[in-house]
């Protein structure tokens, strides 16, 4: 092969690698029932715009029973703090820490990001509970990323989103 075609090869690759990176930073579409359109990103979990970090952080916190801490990653940690300690009394301390332990470890997994502005889905595939998906919702605010317990519009824009997902319907 000639130099001149390992230069074009080359560069064919990399013209290939640009339009994906462009497609990808240009986000995706929705289009709901209502005939609306939602328009999101998708998001690279070890990129620094993931709140997979703080979801794990969270995760752990509650694997080892710190509601108080945990709390404290939300924007509303008292009502965070209350629904957290409520789910304890029902199942018990150590069925809390054992569901809360095992949601971030395999075989669950983190199976997709999306992002509607600052608001992010995490989508975790629940292989121990028959592969259910949950999501977790996420905000970006001055300090990183806190757990979106506020309503909202791109909340409401996300649960729709994760409604999509469990259907089929987005496959990142």
């Amino acid at each position: 092969m000639t130099a001149r075609k390992r230069i074009a090869r080359r560069l064919e690759r990399w013209a290939g690698l640009l339009a994906f990176v462009a497609c990808a930073a240009l986000g995706a579409e929705l289009q709901v029932d209502d005939g609306s359109v939602i328009r999101y990103e998708l998001i690279a979990p070890a990129s620094a715009d993931s709140a997979s970090d703080t979801a794990r952080r969270l995760l752990s916190l509650l694997g080892e029973g710190k509601i108080d801490d945990a709390a404290a990653l939300s924007n509303a940690p008292q009502r965070r703090r209350q629904v957290l300690s409520d789910y304890r009394e029902a199942v018990g301390e150590a069925e809390f820490r054992r569901v809360f332990a095992q949601y971030g470890s395999a075989p669950n997994r983190l199976v997709a990001e999306l992002a509607v502005g600052k608001h992010h889905l995490l989508v975790w595939d629940l292989a121990e509970a028959d592969h259910r998906l949950a999501g977790q919702f996420y905000v970006r605010g001055a300090d990183g990323f806190v757990l979106d317990d506020a309503p909202s519009e791109e909340r409401s824009r996300l649960q729709r989103l994760l409604a999509a997902y469990r259907q089929g319907r987005i496959k990142p």
